[in-house]
């Protein structure tokens, strides 16, 4: 099944979801990813939705990859009275130690590193921004508030710090025992919620040794100031723009939307862009104008994928959600001033041969109108950076190894196959010129261009070329 677009769809799967006959319809209608969010996926719900997705993976024959996306730390208030308050802009509220239920001038906090990090002057965002405070005093076990704006707050309310950063890891206990159950399943990637700075991946990488590709989620102002270290450390980001306008201006975040696309661009890491992309497809048939230009603004950026939250995982049309994203990521990709945005962000390949190689066969496979570029990957790393040139030219991405091939169905342009290992070179070249016949890439007499390391069977060893001519039997190359 040949996609018409390069940019790849992440699919939340949820309620109006979950059934393996719509998991499939979503895959057919463009899903190449599916994300199980373990903020409302139990253990069994989530081993339940991998079987599905891996039963419509062997009966269409198509690697996918799952993505599964820890809630990370939830940072609540606690309880009033009266379930309620109503407060007065300038007025003084404090935030405590104290389990008793608030009033209008006092809640309890159960967070004590948050009593013990905040400092004067520093805001704090209850329930997404609709109330904001500024700390005033601190004592370690409460902080003294000035209410800034907004006039109610209620129990158990979700609180942002925008201008804190907490002196706690990203992982809390059940994102601990949600990782031990995911590493125990089919599962490729694992997103990671409220990174504040690199050293919070740590510990993931630790416990995951490898099993999973990390993909780190920008949602505050901390991780942004820190990007480039986080990049280094993730295999993947997703720039998170719910939370991120919770906790900056909400015009600040195209902006930084734009930085996030292009740092993980120069870098060779997959970027995804997500949270209200079609958001009012979750009750109705056909989205806003903004939207469609909103999905349209990624796609001309080169961000490998775009997602897809409550629109496929709750709302009323989650198959239409998904093939109207396609069709939008399709058209802009026809548009004639596309090829010129994408190669004016084109960064500069690293001083590697690898690197060069891919380089190489980007310009070949657009000087000789080649029908494919076709590379060799065991590990992923050839995969990505044929990706990271962003070619025109189609690109087959061959692996061996099944699990390299689900996590490659995440990135940019990579049409993923796979594939016995080659014996020798020989079988390299007829291996790729079947597959992109098989594949209706190439026709017989088109000629492709295949990257690939040799010796053979050594990962990240990139180094040899070759233009091949499909054979009149689609079977060889020549």
């Amino acid at each position: 099944m040949r996609r018409a677009r390069k940019v790849k769809i992440l699919a939340t799967l949820g309620p109006a979801s979950s059934e393996e006959a719509v998991i499939e319809k979503l895959f057919e209608a463009g899903a190449d990813v599916f994300r199980i969010n373990m903020s409302h996926a139990d253990h069994d719900l989530m081993r339940e939705l991998v079987r599905r997705i891996r039963n419509v993976e062997r009966k269409l024959g198509r690697p996918i990859g799952i993505l599964a996306d820890l809630q990370g730390p939830k940072l609540r208030v606690g309880k009033f009275k009266d379930g309620k308050v109503e407060l007065t802009p300038g007025q003084i509220f404090t935030l405590d130690d104290n389990e008793t239920p608030g009033d209008e001038t006092r809640v309890f906090l159960p967070h004590p590193e948050i009593l013990q990090a905040v400092q004067a002057g520093d805001r704090l965002l209850i329930d997404d921004g609709r109330l904001a405070l500024q700390a005033e005093a601190t004592d370690g076990k409460s902080i003294r508030c000035k209410v800034i704006s907004g006039t109610k707050i209620s129990d158990r309310k979700g609180v942002s710090l925008p201008d804190t950063t907490l002196p706690v890891g990203a992982l809390t206990e059940k994102d601990r025992r949600d990782l031990d159950a995911v590493l125990l399943e089919d599962i490729d990637w694992v997103a990671l919620s409220f990174i504040q700075r690199p050293e919070d991946l740590a510990e993931v990488r630790k416990i995951a040794r490898g099993r999973v590709a990390l993909m780190s989620k920008i949602e505050k102002p901390q991780a942004v100031t820190r990007l480039d270290e986080i990049i280094e450390l993730s295999d993947a980001l997703m720039v998170a723009r719910g939370d991120l306008g919770v906790e900056m201006p909400l015009e600040s975040v195209p902006g930084i939307q734009k930085q996030i696309v292009r740092a993980c661009r120069k870098a060779g890491k997959p970027v995804v862009v997500a949270t209200q992309m079609l958001e009012s497809m979750i009750s109705a048939p056909v989205p806003t104008r903004a939207e469609v230009s909103d999905v349209a603004t990624a796609v001309f950026d080169g961000a490998d994928a775009v997602m897809l939250s409550a629109e496929s995982a709750a709302g009323d049309y989650p198959v239409e959600a998904v093939a109207t994203m396609a069709r939008i990521a399709e058209k802009v990709e026809r548009d004639p001033n596309y090829p010129s945005i994408v190669n004016n962000q084109r960064s500069e390949p690293e001083a590697t041969g690898a690197d060069a190689v891919s380089l190489a066969a980007r310009q070949i496979a657009t000087t000789l109108n080649l029908s494919a570029i076709i590379c060799y990957t065991s590990s992923g790393t050839t995969g990505l950076r044929a990706s990271r040139e962003r070619p025109l030219t189609p690109i087959i991405a061959l692996s061996p190894v099944v699990e390299t091939a689900r996590r490659l169905s995440l990135v940019w342009g990579l049409h993923c196959v796979v594939t016995e290992d080659a014996h020798d070179l020989d079988d390299v070249v007829n291996r790729a010129c079947n597959i992109a016949y098989k594949e209706e890439f190439a026709k017989p007499g088109d000629r492709v261009i295949i990257t690939v390391g040799v010796p053979l069977r050594t990962p990240g060893n990139t180094n040899m070329l070759r233009i091949a001519y499909i054979g009149m039997d689609g079977l060889t190359g020549i």
